[in-house]
């Protein structure tokens, strides 16, 4: 993984964006930036995984390779500009994870996981492909850049909004958006906790990015069709998701549901793009540095859970109880990681809030204010149940026997290289702040 980052610095050292297939395949800087975050997450979830997996009773070489195939498709969707090439990058990165969340095979829960998550993803497949199909019909082309030359000529056919529609309905389902949610808390909790900690950043910033680029470079003159309905998904994703973690008992499905509202919180400024060119560029930025911050610190918190699992055997909040006196470190950590989520200052969730409000106040109009201040309601309900967990690390007595907390080299070096990242970026917000700069349309 390590090893794969070096052309993606060599490239974007050179500058020169590069395209192929007659334009259906384009490394940018935008692609490229994508491409290296994709590669640390694989990285830092590698370093998750290697004593899980080898600890357990799991098949190990083809973990790794149904891996390194999923990420195979990040990268490609990162320079994806076709409708093609998005739906074979969005399988490719799909199929492998369907097998991988069951991969505790001799586990029930895991083997609900696998199907709830395979059965969904397939329709979810469908129904975008479906969308793609009648979007490509009316437009002549797979060509994002035809796509939006076609669409952004006077009267389109109605049936190009159901097109459109039924595309995004598809990549909702891609990034647990409500209501088309409901495989992501059985498949997180089913799922081995390191393939848990890939879907809820990794997978899920494919489909954003796929949502992104199709958005921005095929259906932005035609905000009329899109706009509403992501308004309506950021509004009803960011109140379930956090309105129902307030009422979970298991780390693992809380962090589910956060995920969900988190995923609410990144459709905002996508949902605003629509009103002006500055809403756009502004609009662009936020999603881009959100998705990159919300990696950081939620494969943080999801290593710390990996950690305390080897002691506890238990994924309640309650086995958390007095962490911060029987292992001060990971008690800490797993605070900010937690208080970073919630966007509490100097961590780095603080900026990911930040230029997601800005993207609303950039955007202006009624619409965008309204779904700020939802936004800003949500963020006050979800400091609530991350304060939750950090009352029992730091205000209840342990439970039980409390045996020794012993962290592996590789998963205590994640733990580390997440920390730093959320701790650097929340005091020196600049090193991602022109992030912005890299969009290419």
């Amino acid at each position: 993984m390590l090893g794969a980052l070096v052309p993606v610095f060599t490239l974007a050292a050179d500058g020169a964006d590069r395209s192929m297939f007659g334009g259906a395949y384009v490394v940018d800087n935008y692609a490229l930036g994508f491409k290296g975050f994709f590669l640390v997450v694989a990285y830092l979830t590698l370093l998750l995984a290697v004593d899980y997996i080898s600890e357990g009773d799991y098949y190990q070489g083809e973990f790794y390779f149904l891996l390194l195939t999923s990420v195979l498709g990040m990268t490609v969707m990162a320079s994806a500009r076709d409708l093609i090439s998005i739906f074979v990058a969005l399988e490719t990165i799909s199929i492998p994870t369907f097998v991988l969340a069951g991969w505790r095979k001799h586990d029930t829960r895991s083997n609900e996981a696998a199907i709830k998550y395979f059965v969904i993803g397939a329709l979810s497949s469908a129904v975008m492909l479906y969308g793609m199909s009648l979007v490509f019909g009316l437009s002549g082309s797979t060509l994002l850049r035809d796509i939006a030359a076609t669409i952004g000529e006077g009267d389109v056919p109605p049936l190009l909004a159901v097109g459109i529609f039924m595309t995004l309905v598809g990549f909702a389902f891609k990034v647990s958006a409500v209501p088309f949610h409901f495989w992501a808390p059985d498949t997180y909790e089913g799922a081995p906790t390191p393939v848990t900690a890939f879907l809820s950043v990794a997978s899920k910033a494919g489909g954003f990015v796929a949502m992104l680029t199709l958005v921005m470079a095929a259906f932005y003159d035609r905000s009329d069709l899109w706009q509403p309905v992501l308004w309506a998904l950021a509004v009803a994703t960011m109140f379930l998701g956090n309105l129902t973690a307030l009422r979970q008992t298991n780390i693992v499905r809380m962090l589910a549901y956060s995920s969900i509202a988190q995923g609410g919180f990144i459709l905002v400024p996508i949902a605003v793009a629509g009103e002006s060119l500055t809403a756009r560029a502004s609009a662009f930025e936020a999603v881009v540095v959100y998705l990159l911050i919300y990696g950081a610190m939620n494969l943080g918190a999801f290593a710390v859970v990996i950690a305390v699992a080897r002691r506890t055997g238990s994924g309640e909040i309650s086995s958390y109880a007095g962490l911060g006196r029987t292992a001060p470190a990971l008690g800490l950590l797993m605070t900010a990681f937690l208080f970073s989520l919630a966007g509490i200052p100097p961590l780095a969730g603080w900026f990911a809030k930040f230029v997601m409000f800005r993207a609303v106040l950039d955007a202006g109009g009624s619409a965008a204010v309204t779904l700020g201040v939802i936004a800003a309601v949500n963020s006050v309900i979800a400091f609530f149940y991350y304060a939750g967990v950090v009352r029992q690390i730091w205000y209840r007595e342990p439970v039980g026997e409390v045996r020794p907390l012993a962290v592996p080299p590789a998963l205590a070096a994640a733990i580390g290289l997440t920390a730093a990242a959320v701790v650097v970026i929340g005091v020196y917000p600049q090193l991602v702040a022109r992030v912005g700069a890299l969009a290419p349309f």
